[in-house]
C-alpha cells in the first residue's frame, strides 16, 4: 500500500534480529513494474518503467527489501510473476462458467505463469540462496484471445466471439493490464537451474 510493505513495517529494520536464523528471503513481486515496452522482449535488465499504481508500489517495495535484506546480511530473491493461473483461475474455469471473453487489442501479447512454478521457483532460488531478480514466466507469450481459444478447442466447446478491446468498455482494472505490452524472458530463471512443471 501506500505506506509499503506491510510486513517491513512490522520489521522496523530489524530484519535479522527478528529472524536471526533466516539463509535467505524472498518477495513476490509483478512483471507489471516493467510497464509497457511495446511488445518487445524484456529481462531482468530490462528498465522499468511502471504504468499502474500497483506496480509503482511493487518496485518500491523491491527497492525497500533490497535495502532490508543488505542490512541483514541475506541473500533476497526477487520473484517478478506473470499473469497467474492453476486450479480454479484458469481459461477452462472462464468457459464452464460463461465468463471467458475473447477482447482483442492487436499486437497485445501476455505472459502467464502457474501457480505450481511459483512455488517450485519460490523453493529453488531459497535452496540455492539466489540474490537478485527473477522473471517467473512462461515460455511462450500469447495473445490473450488465442488462449481461451485453445481451451474450448479443447474442452469441444464454441469458444466467445471475439470482441474489440477499445469498444468492449473493458473494466479499469482490466484496461491498465492491456496498457502493459511486453514479452518476458525466463532465462536468468532456467539457468539458475530451474526446470518448469
Amino acid at each position: 500500500d501506500d505506506g509499503g510493505d506491510p510486513l517491513l513495517r512490522v520489521l522496523d529494520g530489524k530484519l535479522r534480529a527478528i529472524l536471526p536464523n533466516t539463509s535467505a528471503v524472498a518477495y513476490l513481486s509483478t512483471v507489471g513494474v516493467y510497464g509497457d515496452h511495446d511488445g518487445r522482449w524484456v529481462d531482468e535488465n530490462a528498465n522499468c518503467r511502471p504504468v499502474s499504481r500497483r506496480s509503482v508500489l511493487r518496485l518500491e517495495a523491491e527497492k525497500n527489501w533490497r535495502t532490508a535484506a543488505s542490512n541483514a546480511g541475506i541473500p533476497l530473491s526477487i520473484l517478478r510473476l506473470s499473469g497467474i493461473y492453476g486450479p480454479g483461475r484458469n481459461a477452462f474455469v472462464n468457459l464452464a462458467n460463461g465468463t471467458a471473453k475473447r477482447l482483442v487489442k492487436p499486437g497485445q501479447v501476455f505472459n502467464r505463469i502457474h501457480v505450481a512454478d511459483i512455488a517450485g521457483a519460490l523453493g529453488h532460488l531459497l535452496q540455492i540462496r539466489a540474490d537478485g531478480v527473477f522473471n517467473v514466466t512462461d515460455d511462450l507469450p500469447a495473445p490473450p484471445q488465442d488462449v481461451v481459444l485453445c481451451a474450448a478447442q479443447l474442452m469441444g466447446v464454441d469458444p466467445p466471439q471475439e470482441q474489440d478491446f477499445a469498444a468492449a468498455q473493458p473494466s479499469p482494472i482490466k484496461r491498465s493490464f492491456y496498457g502493459e505490452n511486453k514479452r518476458v524472458s525466463n532465462a536468468k530463471l532456467k539457468a539458475s537451474g530451474y526446470s518448469f512443471a
